[in-house]
């Protein structure tokens, strides 16, 4: 059975920090792979609608992006569903479909403090594993037999905090065991860089292929 975690989002657009995210979950062996659930709009976002590009080119930006990175896809199965969209229904839709995987979900801390607006949020905890990538914590490192007081300001480092919750009621922090580098970025941040035309910070944050279809067709530049 393969095991593929879903990371459901608009991802409007996507960025560096959510396809790194991706990598680590994959490295640390939680699963096998990690689907990219293009959104057609988010139940809880949708005052937030008319921001949001139409699917088709948000598609078209996250397939650049994982393109060349087997262990991740991009899934345009959400965007065929009826909407408003409930994660709920596309797990027991994929489940039907692909009998053969084992599906867990990624998610946000900021989704996860909410989990429980979720349409029949019991059920999809009572089914299903969810992997929750949460807030920062500082972490020093030091050279085996160190004295603390001897650790430099340069070397501290900050880690995302990422935490498994098996459906059988059991948690595992993830992050003790693997690194998972904290990325301070957000889409809107690089949407309103876009409209502000810092272009070397929105360079930064995106693929290369992905930088250049959003600079040649005017995204986000309104």
């Amino acid at each position: 059975m393969k095991r593929v975690a879903i990371y459901g989002g608009s991802f409007n657009p996507i960025h560096n920090g959510h396809t790194a995210l991706a990598e680590a979950v994959c490295r640390a062996g939680v699963v096998d792979e990690v689907w990219f659930m293009v959104s057609p709009l988010n139940p809880l976002k949708q005052e937030e609608s008319n921001k949001i590009l139409l699917a088709e080119i948000r598609l078209k930006l996250a397939r650049m992006a994982v393109e060349g990175t087997p262990q991740l896809a991009v899934s345009d199965f959400e965007t065929k569903l009826p909407v408003p969209s409930y994660t709920i229904t596309t797990l027991t839709e994929l489940k039907n479909t692909y009998p053969d995987c084992i599906f867990s979900l990624l998610v946000g801390q900021d989704n996860w403090e909410r989990f429980d607006r979720w349409y029949q949020s019991d059920v999809i905890k009572a089914n299903h594993d969810i992997i929750v990538y949460g807030r920062n914590e500082s972490e020093e490192t030091r050279p085996e037999g160190e004295n603390s007081n001897t650790v430099s300001q340069s070397d501290k480092f900050q880690k995302s905090l990422v935490t498994l919750y098996k459906k059988d009621g059991t948690e595992f922090r993830l992050s003790d065991y693997f690194s998972f580098s904290l990325f301070d970025i957000s889409s809107t941040q690089i949407r309103e860089a876009l409209k502000s035309h810092q272009l070397p910070f929105v360079a930064k944050w995106l693929k290369p292929a992905v930088f250049r279809y959003v600079l040649e067709n005017g995204l986000y530049s309104a």
